[in-house]
């Protein structure tokens, strides 16, 4: 093992638009964790901006190939990760022939589990079929404020945490059963932000009798989630050290000693400029591997991702020694990779499509638009989560578009 490689192990990196000759070299040489997919990666769906500009969907048949190669450039078993929710934040919407499915909002105004454990069934289904072994979510966050700009808008179960246990609950189970873990998100909480963390970072000062009520969900869940993302936020009442959560060794203690996680932690993407223009990559890298986090999530430049496994890497033995031994029992927990067959991805896209007519009602729009702020094709490439309308004024450099060669782009470019 070298160096860079037992840095790497505590690493899911984004996977770059093209793979080329660099990439799969360093991609061997890091030996990372795992794999986390966008829409660069996948495709976009056809909805048409302001301009006329639609993406571009992609294969189903490609997106197979390519994590099939993924798998052969490590050598061992690895995390291969999606945001499939519903709604905006359904990456596989982006393949030719894929379907949106409904928010978790809107099931949940349904009041139907039947509806929701259907959802979760599909998206295992679905997921499966591509080698997918990780789902992250179900969003644990409560809807308090539908109209906040806090990244978590139609993505909750509920707007009470007795709600968002019981239909989050619902989701989690159906999508275990088919075969794919499940990550619960965003821990502390990023229900009473009211920024977005992909843009700026949210100082959350309630109580932490406030939290506890928000926390409800996780209890409910704490034992039936295999992983739990931790929010990019500042919350002073729970650590005092002006450290945001992701990185933080008290909001991990109270994640594991007090709530008894005993599950695999991922961080939020180190990527957000909500936390680059606070703490440096190499040291919250250090400081979240330190503080018990099995996975560092790493989104969009490879440069950087290099520089987290060697920050990684110089931790003291001890400490490495220690993930390496819930990493190797996470590994033992992954799935087996199934055959691929279209037919069954058509047969599953119709039941997604189907599931969206009822729970919207007839004459539902296929896909959901943007809403004003920025284009469709520009929101996919711009934020981690792919949420339709997130704003450009203000975002760091890094999450901004490159200067166009073209009225209207051939595909996705990088991030």
């Amino acid at each position: 093992m070298t160096s860079l490689s037992a840095g790497g192990r505590f690493l899911v990196m984004g996977v770059p638009e093209t793979l080329d000759s660099a990439a799969r070299r360093a991609i061997r040489e890091m030996q990372p964790g795992g794999f986390i997919l966008f829409g660069r990666n996948i495709g976009l769906p056809p909805i048409p901006d302001a301009e006329g500009r639609t993406g571009e969907p992609g294969k189903a048949r490609d997106l197979r190939a390519l994590l099939d190669e993924l798998r052969t450039l490590v050598e061992h078993e690895p995390v291969v990760c999606i945001d499939q929710e519903g709604g905006r934040v359904s990456r596989l919407r982006g393949l030719a022939g894929g379907a949106e499915p409904p928010t978790a909002r809107s099931l949940a105004e349904t009041g139907d589990a039947a509806a929701i454990r259907r959802h979760g069934r599909l998206t295992g289904r679905l997921l499966r079929l591509f080698g997918i072994n990780l789902d992250l979510c179900p969003v644990l966050d409560v809807a308090y404020d539908h109209s906040a700009d806090n990244s978590v808008q139609n993505r909750c179960w509920g707007e009470t945490p007795e709600e968002v246990a019981r239909n989050a609950a619902s989701f989690n189970r159906a999508l275990r059963a088919e075969g794919v873990l499940s990550c619960g998100k965003h821990f502390p909480g990023y229900s009473r932000a009211s920024v977005d963390p992909h843009i700026e970072l949210p100082v959350i000062r309630e109580p932490r009798a406030v939290f506890e009520k928000d926390w409800l969900p996780y209890r409910r869940l704490i034992k039936d989630v295999d992983f739990i993302m931790t929010a990019i936020g500042l919350y002073p009442t729970l650590d005092s050290s002006g450290l945001p959560g992701t990185v933080s060794e008290r909001i991990l203690s109270i994640l594991r000693e007090e709530l008894g996680f005993a599950g695999w932690v991922i961080t939020d993407d180190l990527d957000m400029g909500a936390l680059t223009r606070h703490v440096g990559l190499e040291e919250a890298v250090q400081r979240a591997v330190s503080a018990g986090t099995d996975h560092v999530l790493i989104c969009h430049d490879l440069a950087r991702m290099t520089l987290a496994a060697e920050a990684i890497a110089r931790l003291p033995v001890s400490v490495l020694k220690a993930g390496r031994r819930r990493l190797e029992k996470l590994e033992r927990r992954l799935p087996k990779t199934g055959r691929f067959s279209m037919k069954a991805f058509d047969e599953i896209n119709d039941a997604i499509r189907k599931l969206r007519e009822e729970v919207l009602g007839p004459g539902a729009p296929a896909f959901t638009p943007g809403r004003s702020k920025i284009s469709p094709v520009e929101a996919a490439l711009l934020s981690p989560v792919n949420t339709v309308g997130d704003r450009t004024s203000g975002a760091p450099a890094e999450y901004r578009l490159p200067a166009r060669t073209s009225a209207t782009p051939k595909g996705p470019t990088p991030c």
